[in-house]
């Protein structure tokens, strides 16, 4: 059979387990034939299958996310390299670039805090806009943290982007840290019992990455009132929050000082709230 053969039974068969079959089937072949998916599509359709793309497609037809699979994913014109160990880069978390990017037009930042860094998504992102920037990454999981360090030299930010341990639920580890003009922050807000959750993210990745006690907010409760203290005047912060949380977090944020701004994503959800101090 040919790629554009088993490309039309791939999604066929992935109907049941993904909401883009077509895409996945895509991208798996494109990774099997070692090539863009763009450059598949124009130039190897005709082509003979490769052997490695069948044990790849039995991989997503049992759950596991295609990011994952093929080692990369893309966020804000980045590729970012993918382990089990890290939450995958979804596409509405750009929502916090793009509201912290139009909220410091004319005024770009020195000093970039990311917590909870993960692959070292948001931050990265965030010193590829902001050439001039450093920036700080804190991780709690060490497995994690290595994956931030090696996307950080691979895509030649190693010099700006400083990848630390450390927990931010734990006392004192903002201590030496200094104070920031941009913080951003996609913590945990996942409730634990969640119905709604795919099943795929629920069964592959981290779960510190995701769950925030029964109602979601345990991470904002300890992070949101440590930010006055991290900001530097004019200084901004930028949360991701769950579809129905705004009003919860902007609770917990005014009673900490500060002025909570809700951001919805391109899908027009509630997706971030941008925090400066009242």
């Amino acid at each position: 059979m040919t790629v554009a053969e088993t490309l039309r039974d791939a999604a066929r068969a992935l109907e049941p387990v993904s909401t883009t079959p077509r895409l996945d089937a895509e991208l798996l072949m494109a990774h099997a034939l070692g090539a863009s998916r763009s450059d598949m599509l124009l130039r190897h359709s005709l082509d003979a299958v490769p052997d490695g793309f069948a044990p790849l497609l039995q991989r997503r037809l049992l759950g596991q996310p295609v990011a994952q699979i093929v080692g990369e994913q893309e966020f804000y014109g980045l590729s970012f390299a993918i382990t089990p160990d890290v939450l995958i880069p979804r596409a509405d978390s750009e929502t916090l670039i793009e509201a912290a990017r139009e909220a410091l037009t004319g005024k770009p930042p020195s000093r970039i805090l990311d917590c909870g860094t993960g692959p070292g998504t948001l931050l990265l992102a965030a010193l590829s806009i902001w050439p001039q920037a450093q920036g700080i990454g804190i991780e709690r999981s060490p497995a994690a943290l290595a994956v931030a360090l090696g996307n950080a030299s691979r895509l030649g930010m190693a010099t700006r982007a400083d990848m630390q341990a450390g927990d931010w639920t734990m006392p004192g580890w903002a201590d030496a840290l200094g104070r920031f003009d941009l913080i951003l922050a996609n913590p945990p807000y996942v409730e634990d019992a969640d119905p709604d959750l795919a099943p795929d993210v629920r069964a592959h990745e981290p779960a510190k990455a995701l769950f925030a006690g029964a109602d979601g907010l345990d991470a904002y409760r300890a992070l949101v009132p440590q930010v006055p203290a991290l900001l530097t005047p004019g200084g901004i912060a930028l949360f991701e929050i769950g579809s129905r949380q705004a009003a919860a977090v902007t609770a917990i944020a005014l009673a900490a000082g500060l002025i909570a701004t809700l951001h919805s994503d391109l899908a027009g959800h509630p997706r971030a709230l941008l925090f400066s101090k009242a």
